[in-house]
């Protein structure tokens, strides 16, 4: 059934206030592997004396509740999937703050029989200072709620892959537990946790979140590229494109495309699958 296009486009969303301290963002690190191989890069992001933030933990932060199951939007939610996910960060995020976050939709396209694509926007500002923090941005694709009668034209194209070889990789584990950790930094969605659910999904066990390869992706970015530093990145923008198991190894492949630029995929290592791919980051040098 057609999502009620005018509902969702006209949807207002009331700020959220998102207090934290700093055993969120080590408890964030930790969901996303960080300390896995007790690599001394990564002790700042786990250890509160000089702790830094990671900055995809913006992802989880200022989060409006769910509403995609509102009946007065029209979505099936059940068929609901995480297209894109993107971050910019103006300002470095503390590892302990307090955020206003406040969430907006950019755009609906209809893709017909495809289904459509709904465009989120969300603003994280630090409530004391007023300064913008973060903006993240994410697609969202609707596969059961095409045909609206909307357009599909302006949607954002992703991000190109170089048609060469790859200029660097580096490989990160996963924990066989790794779902059970990153559900704490606020995805409680069964199918990373419920073995009879995932099967039921179509999936062998529970799958690994998105943003959790997400984090890892940026994991792995800060160290090839940022010599360790999370402070240094400014956007890391990517697509989803095939799901991972936790305790696969995620390779991350890196593609320099000028000062401070470059673009990536994410490959899962035991099965050859690009799990995220089109990814685009922009960091200081």
């Amino acid at each position: 059934m057609p999502v009620n296009a005018q509902a969702v486009i006209d949807r207002a969303f009331a700020p959220v206030t998102d207090a934290y301290g700093f055993e969120r963002t080590i408890l964030y690190a930790l969901g996303v592997g960080a300390a896995t191989d007790l690599a001394p890069s990564d002790m700042t992001l786990v250890y509160e004396r000089g702790l830094k933030a990671l900055p995809t933990m913006a992802v989880v932060l200022g989060n409006e509740s769910f509403w995609m199951d509102d009946p007065e939007t029209g979505i099936t939610f059940a068929q609901v999937l995480h297209g894109e996910q993107g971050l910019e960060i103006h300002k470095p995020l503390p590892p302990s703050a307090k955020l206003i976050g406040q969430t907006s939709v950019e755009g609906l396209f209809d893709k017909g029989t495809k289904g459509a694509v709904l465009l989120l926007k969300r603003t994280l500002h630090d409530d004391a200072a007023g300064d913008l923090i973060a903006t993240v941005r994410a697609s969202v694709f609707l596969r059961a709620d095409g045909g609206f009668g909307g357009s599909c034209k302006g949607q954002p194209l992703p991000y190109p892959i170089p048609d060469r070889k790859h200029d660097l990789s580096i490989a990160l584990p996963t924990r066989p537990d790794q779902a059970l950790i990153y559900r704490l930094s606020g995805d409680f969605n069964p199918l990373h946790v419920d073995a009879v659910l995932a099967h039921t999904a179509g999936f062998d066990r529970p799958i690994l979140q998105g943003l959790c390869s997400y984090g890892i992706a940026g994991r792995a970015i800060i160290r090839a590229l940022c010599n360790g530093d999370p402070e240094r990145i400014t956007r890391l923008d990517v697509r989803f494109s095939a799901p991972v198991y936790p305790g696969e190894t995620l390779v991350t492949e890196i593609w320099r495309e000028g000062p401070g630029r470059a673009a990536f995929r994410v490959r899962i290592a035991e099965r050859n699958v690009v799990a995220l791919n089109n990814g685009l980051v922009e960091y200081k040098i």
